[in-house]
């Protein structure tokens, strides 16, 4: 039996009344588990109700609004009062890449490194601090904080005589070796370049330690494989990580099947804490097919049935696809990881067997390519509710922004990237091409679905960064305190809407996620400043107090 909206509606001050949630985990005349009492509410719509109050009963929002909340609590409701704070839908950030972030967190940061003489001493610190045959990874490094010049395997030698070192830039498009992992991974002169992938070389045709893309993997199979507990521990460090940031739930937008199988364990020994909606290789199609088919999906805590393709590499390495050579690298328009062809065939399949796609596409001609696969997919298997996806859809042609919005292709971005890459970006394609970098709200405009998420641990996993980026979009830098093209800002609504509404709708949970609604699951975040009455400039300085998932607090509270 369901409930009307004239039901759902009526009474109670500040706020929604009570629906009784046949059949959704609540049944009429049962108390509340948990009353969040004297909260300054936003539902996901509209502008936030103070003085409101939140039910929850059977990991669910049972009661909206503080007439309702109150009726239908008892003497063994714990109650909750907010003292006035902020509370919000869980953000759901849907791009991470959750194993590899989590990893970070316990591996040395060169993102602090400005100089290569600050990158060589954290090299060396973090070196002196392993055992014989451990190697130096994490990263994150920047060569556009020190001018643009690319890491020498030079650099870290003189510190690593004995020990591998292999870090990556922020964007996970590059890899820096030293002589030792070249060695190890059997990478000398004589080396063949990789499809898809670049080898640097000096003038002697040695490599210099940088691997792009596709060629990182010559390196990847000499690092020694974490065991099974090592990596369930380290998703373990990601998933508190992410719920101190109010993260309620990840999509996993990764290359392999460690991430999913660490995330399968973990569901077996229970709840996870955060929620996962795990992104498996395109190319594997058939082998996720055959696992929805003897297993279904999951369930919310840990599900599956997404693929994901990298289409082309990112506009720090120069490996993002572009119509025109590179300003700052004539001759280099970059270039696809895979044949057109071979990702047509994989996504025509794949969508007739009922999985959701997402294609990572950064350059303009890789973004119009997807765009093309998308069509001549669903004109050959019909319609459907497919929701495609492309994951940072970064630069794009005029005629790209509409077809967002009439394909209903889901623009799946990472604020944070423009304020990152807004220091630069202008060096590599000129201003002509940046009319349609990061365009926000042009795709709004267009009627487009905009899903925001993080790329972790390319950015920050912290949606209030995001949220502050895409409001203000002021430059890491400094150098832009009105915005860098300020006209794509957003409002606070839109942003928020982004990390909350279209990302359950990306993830084909709308019907349970993203809103403060009855019978929704009681997922939110409970943080210290009403996002809508500060100054922007102040949200990324907002403190999460409390996350709950599943109706039950997993950071903060008493």
């Amino acid at each position: 039996m369901s409930i009307g909206r004239r039901e759902i509606l009526a009474g109670g001050a500040g706020g929604l009344a009570l629906a009784l949630m046949a059949g959704r985990g609540w049944a009429k005349g049962q108390a509340l588990d948990t009353a969040y009492v004297n909260a300054t509410i936003w539902t996901g719509d509209g502008l936030p109700a103070p003085g409101s109050a939140i039910g929850v009963a059977g990991g669910r929002i049972a009661a909206i609004g503080a007439a309702a909340v109150k009726a239908h609590s008892s003497r063994t409701t714990r109650v909750v009062d907010l003292g006035g704070a902020f509370l919000m839908p869980g953000f759901i950030d849907c791009h991470t890449h959750f194993l590899i972030g989590s990893d970070l967190l316990g591996q040395p940061n060169l993102r602090e490194a400005k100089s290569p003489a600050e990158f060589t001493r954290i090299v060396g610190e973090a070196a002196r601090a392993l055992k014989p045959g451990q190697w130096v990874l994490g990263g994150s490094w920047d060569a556009e904080l020190w001018g643009g010049e690319l890491p020498d395997r030079s650099w870290m030698d003189s510190v690593t005589p004995d020990t591998p070192v292999a870090v990556q830039r922020l964007d996970l498009h590059m890899l820096a070796l030293n002589s030792v992992a070249l060695k190890a991974a059997g990478i000398d002169r004589n080396t063949s370049d990789v499809p898809g992938g670049v080898i640097v070389r000096d003038k002697g045709g040695n490599p210099t330690g940088i691997l792009k893309d596709a060629a990182m993997d010559l390196v990847k199979r000499a690092i020694p494989t974490p065991t099974d507990a090592d990596r369930e521990a380290i998703v373990r460090q990601g998933i508190a990580h992410g719920l101190s940031k109010g993260v309620t739930q990840v999509h996993t937008t990764e290359l392999d099947w460690m991430t999913h199988d660490a995330l399968r364990r973990l569901r077996a020994k229970g709840e996870t804490d955060m929620r996962f909606y795990s992104f498996l290789p395109l190319q594997d199609w058939e082998k996720v097919k055959a696992l929805v088919d003897t297993e279904g999906r999951g369930d919310d805590w840990v599900r599956w049935g997404g693929l994901k393709l990298q289409y082309d590499g990112s506009l720090g390495s120069r490996t993002a696809m572009f119509y025109q050579p590179y300003d700052d690298a004539p001759g280099n328009s970059g270039m696809p990881i895979h044949k057109q062809a071979d990702v047509q065939r994989w996504t025509n399949d794949a969508d007739a067997a009922g999985l959701q796609i997402t294609i990572h596409a950064i350059g303009d001609k890789a973004n119009d390519e997807a765009l093309d696969i998308f069509a001549r997919a669903a004109a050959k298997n019909g319609t459907r509710d497919r929701r495609f996806r492309i994951e940072h859809a970064q630069h794009l042609s005029a005629a790209a922004i509409p077809r967002f919005a009439r394909q209903q292709v889901i623009a799946s971005m990472q604020p944070y990237h423009a304020i990152d890459d807004g220091r630069w970006a202008i060096q590599r394609v000129g201003a002509e091409r940046l009319k349609g970098t990061y365009a926000f709200k042009s795709l709004l405009d267009a009627g487009a679905k905009l899903a925001f998420g993080s790329d972790w641990p390319v950015a920050p996993l912290d949606p209030l960064t995001g949220v502050a980026a895409a409001v203000l979009r002021q430059t890491i830098d400094e150098a832009n305190p009105g915005g860098w093209m300020p006209e794509q800002k957003l409002t606070m609504a839109q942003a928020l809407h982004a990390y909350t509404a279209t990302n359950a709708f990306a993830g084909f949970q709308d019907d349970r996620l993203g809103r403060i609604a009855p019978g929704m699951l009681a997922d939110f975040v409970v943080m210290d400043a009403d996002l809508f009455a500060i100054d922007p400039a102040k949200v990324s300085a907002t403190r999460v107090l409390r996350t709950i998932v599943n109706g039950a607090e997993r950071f903060g509270g008493a």
